[in-house]
């Protein structure tokens, strides 16, 4: 009975050590994986298709000819999105030109970027009455300040830019945070709010998603005071949301070129 029993486990050793033998070998299977990558470059997935043929090395050690088939697909396809990045930066960069035609660009000692000021919005249009302001430097930042000029104090905190019931709102910026500043001259007060890291963003978008219309703004404080935007005003926002949109996309296709020569 035991000579049964052994002669049977034998048998199943020896069975499945056959059907091991038969199954795919390394190199085959590295074959499938890099059709499948094949098959996904062509469905427009460039990222997937590299990943899947920098894995076959990994899960496919022994299968060396293919490893190297995969390699040069990958570095292939690497090339082709180095070109293709390549040449958005140079219709970007025409863009990007265009778009600073309407600004003049300046760096004084006290700046650590180069800014960008709007031309329809110089000091002599400016220096003399309330109204919002752009900003933009090198980098893409960008924000706005609301600018208030009169007789009587504000004390403002943030403001709302409206055309019926259509609205954005910044965030609050306290009477005792460094950028609400005030000062005064003879008779006049002057205030300004500067809305950085994103605090007004949703009315810039506002404003330069929807150009057209006729756009009020109030400060609100301890008091109110509502404007008129000027359509110069208006401009500047909606040049300079699309020059900050253009630098910063600049930035990204740059940094995803190195990336994909780092790994190629």
């Amino acid at each position: 009975m035991h000579i049964v029993k052994r002669n049977i486990i034998l048998q199943i050793s020896a069975l499945l050590i056959l059907l091991t033998a038969c199954g795919p070998s390394q190199r085959e299977l590295a074959v499938q994986e890099t059709n499948k990558a094949k098959s996904i470059f062509n469905a427009g997935d460039t990222l997937e298709a590299i990943q899947k043929l920098d894995s076959i090395h990994i899960k496919y050690p022994k299968a060396e000819v293919q490893i190297s088939v995969a390699k040069s697909l990958s570095t292939e396809m690497y090339q082709q999105l180095i070109d293709a990045r390549s040449m958005q930066l140079i219709n970007l960069d025409s863009t990007i030109t265009e778009l600073e035609k309407d600004f003049n660009k300046e760096k004084t000692e006290f700046d650590r970027y180069t800014q960008y000021y709007h031309k329809r919005q110089t000091f002599n249009r400016s220096w003399d009455r309330s109204f919002l302001q752009v900003h933009l430097d090198e980098r893409g930042e960008l924000y706005l300040s609301s600018n208030y000029l009169g007789k009587k104090w504000l004390e403002h905190v943030c403001i709302r830019v409206y055309d019926g019931k259509l609205q954005a709102k910044s965030d609050t910026i306290p009477l005792d945070d460094p950028l609400n500043h005030r000062s005064d001259f003879l008779d006049y007060k002057w205030e300004k709010v500067s809305y950085m890291n994103g605090q007004a963003d949703s009315v810039i978008h506002f404003i330069a998603e929807n150009p057209d219309l006729d756009f009020k703004c109030v400060f609100l404080g301890k008091r109110y005071y509502y404007i008129l935007l000027e359509d110069y005003d208006v401009d500047a926002v909606v040049h300079a949301y699309a020059l900050s949109k253009a630098i910063k996309r600049k930035k990204e296709l740059e940094a995803e070129i190195k990336q994909f020569k780092k790994e190629m």
